[in-house]
């Protein structure tokens, strides 16, 4: 049998099992009218599992209930324990039907327990017949109780939900904002990063333009020093070959003279050769014009009478030279030198 929502639950189900029965077959079984449990292991009935008066125990067993439920059960709430057993108060009743048969067993053998079970079992009996009647409010008590548990269970459940949700959330939004924070670090980082390899290679790059402004400037100085030394030399060379020029120009200036003077000196003599020959045909020519005065000279004096009588003691002006033997003196002789 099952406690539901027709019975007045809302959903929990209670199993419980038939009544009767007696739990050793030395007891007379007895019908009951209230349910048992099923976790006493649903064999209440059937003539030998019973722990009751006359063939069952479901009275001791329901009085034991009661006194887990309103003594140590609900009585101090779920975190207690459920009935008591929560607890282990009775603990032969949780440890199964072999359990229960050796502890009631050895528990009820005397004859005085069995007395006293006997008037207990009538109490119980009575007492069971007026818990028929409010059972069925204990299960609805029950139900209510755990409808209401439920109900805070799930009111529970949901603000751990909404709490774990705003927990997710505002972690979420933490590792957001920290996963912001390390991007834009990250991005800060980068962005100095790149602006110090900017800076480097600026560097670098200024520092290399010096280096070849300055190897430039090294150079063209070597190149300077260079060329005024090359200047140098070729001034000194030339100075030399001037000074070379100079003297050979010298030297060939003393042969232009000297041979200025010779061709002046045979320009001389040449003159001179001219002159002397101009001179002698100028003298043959005088010498032949004056002959030809003198000739004409003496053809005109041979004409002129000589004296015939000498004047001693004087030079004769004209002596007649022996020409072949022939005294040729006198006017008009042919051989008359004057």
């Amino acid at each position: 049998m099952a406690l539901g929502e027709e019975n007045g639950g809302i959903g929990a189900t209670m199993l419980v099992s038939p009544a009767g029965g007696n739990f050793n077959a030395g007891y007379a079984p007895a019908p009951y009218a209230y349910p048992a449990p099923v976790f006493y292991g649903g064999n209440m009935g059937g003539g030998g599992n019973g722990m009751g008066f006359g063939g069952d125990w479901s009275g001791l067993i329901t009085l034991f209930l009661l006194f887990g439920l309103f003594g140590g059960g609900f009585g101090g709430g779920f975190g207690g324990g459920f009935g008591g057993f929560g607890n282990y108060d009775f603990p032969w009743l949780l440890t199964g039907q072999q359990g229960i048969n050796n502890n009631v067993s050895d528990g009820f053998r005397t004859a005085q327990l069995s007395d006293n079970v006997t008037s207990v079992r009538d109490g119980i009996s009575s007492l069971s017949t007026q818990l028929c009647g409010c059972c069925g409010d204990m299960q609805m008590s029950m139900a209510n109780g755990f409808n209401s548990v439920n109900t805070n269970l799930n009111a529970a459940q949901n603000a751990l939900t909404q709490q774990a949700y705003s927990n997710q959330l505002a972690a979420l939004e933490r590792s957001y904002a920290a996963q912001t924070a390390q991007a834009q670090g990250f991005n800060g980082l980068q962005s100095q990063l790149a602006q110090c390899c900017c800076d480097n290679r600026l560097g670098t790059e200024s520092l290399r333009s010096t280096v070849i402004s300055e190897n430039c400037a090294d150079r063209y100085e070597a190149a300077q020093n260079a060329r005024d030394i090359i200047d140098s030399q070729t001034r000194g060379t030339q100075a030399i070959l001037d000074k070379l020029c100079a003297l050979e120009l010298d030297g060939v200036k003393g042969q232009l003279a000297q041979a200025q003077r010779e061709n002046t000196a045979l320009q001389n003599a040449v003159n001179m050769a001219t002159m002397q020959a101009s001179q002698v045909q100028q003298t043959a020519q005088i010498r032949d014009g004056q002959l030809a005065a003198t000739s004409a000279l003496v053809q005109e004096l041979r004409q002129c009478p000589i004296p015939a009588q000498p004047v001693f003691g004087n030079s004769p002006i004209f002596q007649c030279p022996v020409n072949l033997g022939q005294n040729s003196c006198g006017c008009g002789c042919n051989g008359f030198n004057g």
